[in-house]
């Protein structure tokens, strides 16, 4: 039987941060995957594909924007093969950064299979083969989550696990769903030129984001599908030439929609099923595994890292709990995982970025004693040079500056936001973003521009802004 000081089962974004940075260490590393290679869904079912399809619609639909802007007319169907074959090959590129040849290279025991625990310290691979690890890793990930539809289990759909393989475009799609994956991939075909429908059952789209900036993301995503919300699918059916019919309750309304496909974005559950960790007794959080802030679970030589735990599904998110893990698992160290500075990005057009709490979060834990910054995007120079002048900034605070939350929605918005996170993670208060010189015209001045209304509110409403008052009063 063959012994490691860690034993990682999964090669995710978590499992692979875990493995490469214990094996640099010295440390004896054995990765279990159940794909042919590592990567995990970000890789082969999630981020980079989804990406790589974004970017080829949001082309096409640029392309058709500008040739109508300009008198100019495009025709015909577009080519659905080139997407597809951009999508292949982004992933082909990435994968060779995370390959098993790659891993191994670096000192790394790779096995592929079906990992279950045997006991706490013993993992059997595919029902055979068993090795032993002094510690343990489980970044088993997730999959979609399926919700329970009546007659969804006799019909073809769809999910990000194999949406990606389609080879042709259909010219309807019914999204069930209205999250960041339904809307991001909704759009995305809609802009390659299907038909297409999302549907959520909630009172509006995006609920975790900011009330304020919901809005504008529905008002833009509103000119390229429809959305339904409070809309209940009871039941699915297949009816002639493989289309899918669908029966809603729409806010007491029944209503019937038809498409070629059905793609399933509900959420995702976590890959715990199959570890038996029943067996070993690893305390659960309904289906995601419980851990300490030290992302050990109740058994103190066995972490859990990834979509397997709460509370954030990402795949940034996951790398940083590998990295704190490494620390603890190879030096034994006790160092907390903090998830108040972690963003994310919404990948739709325009994107929405999210860091920290949202106004009505915060409202509940300081009262009302927060103050709020804003600018519309309509204000912003390069916005509107650029033709992009849809979306805002929000940020929100305490009475000294300090950051609760900042929020946006606006064109490359997870990109020009970072400088939010920066602050927010090293103690910055929102006003110092307004002394640092950004170049003009810059998307990055949208933030500073936020920071910028701190001290005229200050100024106008503070202690220095009532002497200020007096003492323009008295030398009148």
């Amino acid at each position: 039987m063959k012994s490691y000081d860690i034993v990682v089962i999964g090669g995710g974004s978590g499992g692979l941060t875990v493995a490469a940075g214990a094996v640099a260490f010295g440390v004896k590393v054995a990765l279990i995957e159940k794909e042919p290679e590592p990567g995990g869904d970000c890789l082969h079912t999630g981020c980079v594909p989804s990406k790589a399809l974004i970017a080829a619609a949001k082309e096409l639909h640029t392309a058709k924007k500008a040739a109508k802007a300009f008198g100019l007319e495009l025709k015909g169907n577009a080519d659905y093969h080139e997407a597809f074959q951009r999508v292949q090959a982004a992933k082909a590129a990435i994968q060779h950064h995370d390959s098993s040849e790659r891993f191994r290279s670096m000192g790394v025991d790779v096995f592929h299979g079906h990992g279950q625990f045997r006991d706490a310290h013993h993992i059997e691979i595919n029902g055979n083969e068993v090795i032993n690890g002094k510690r343990i890793v489980i970044a088993t990930g997730s999959r979609p989550a399926i919700p329970p539809i009546d007659g969804l289990q006799d019909v073809d759909f769809l999910t990000n696990e194999s949406v990606f393989d389609m080879r042709a475009l259909p010219k309807s799609l019914v999204v069930i769903g209205a999250g960041p994956v339904g809307l991001e991939l909704g759009q995305a075909f809609a802009r390659l030129g299907a038909q297409v429908t999302v549907l959520d059952r909630g009172p509006e789209i995006l609920s975790i984001e900011d009330e304020e900036i919901v809005p504008y993301i529905r008002a833009a995503l509103e000119k390229e599908m429809t959305l339904l919300v409070k809309a209940t699918v009871n039941r699915v059916e297949t009816i002639p030439e493989g289309r899918k019919r669908l029966y809603i309750d729409r806010d007491g309304e029944k209503l019937q929609l038809e498409a070629d496909a059905l793609l399933i974005a509900a959420g995702r559950m976590p890959n715990t099923d199959r570890l038996e960790l029943s067996r070993i007794g690893i305390e659960m959080d309904r289906d995601h595994i419980a851990t300490k802030k030290t992302l050990q679970t109740n058994i103190p030589h066995i972490y859990a890292v990834g979509d397997v735990i709460r509370p954030f599904p990402f795949t940034h998110a996951a790398g940083m709990e590998g990295k704190i893990v490494v620390g603890n698992a190879v030096f034994g160290l006790k160092r907390k995982v903090s998830y108040d500075n972690v963003p994310w990005v919404t990948y739709t057009e325009p994107e929405i970025f999210h860091l920290g709490m949202t106004e009505q979060e915060a409202r509940e834990y300081v009262g009302d004693k927060i103050s709020i910054f804003r600018v519309p995007l309509d204000q912003v120079d390069r916005f509107i040079t650029d033709g992009h002048k849809e979306g805002i900034v929000k940020v929100i605070t305490d009475g000294k500056g300090k950051i609760f939350g900042a929020h946006a929605v606006g064109n490359g918005a997870g990109e020009w936001m970072q400088q939010a996170v920066f602050a927010k993670h090293y103690g910055h208060k929102l006003p110092d973003i307004s002394q640092v010189v950004h170049p003009y015209p810059t998307y990055s001045e949208a933030l500073r521009k936020t920071a910028d209304q701190y001290w005229q509110h200050k100024f106008s409403h503070g202690v220095t802004g009532r002497l200020l008052k007096a003492y323009v009063k008295w030398f009148r």
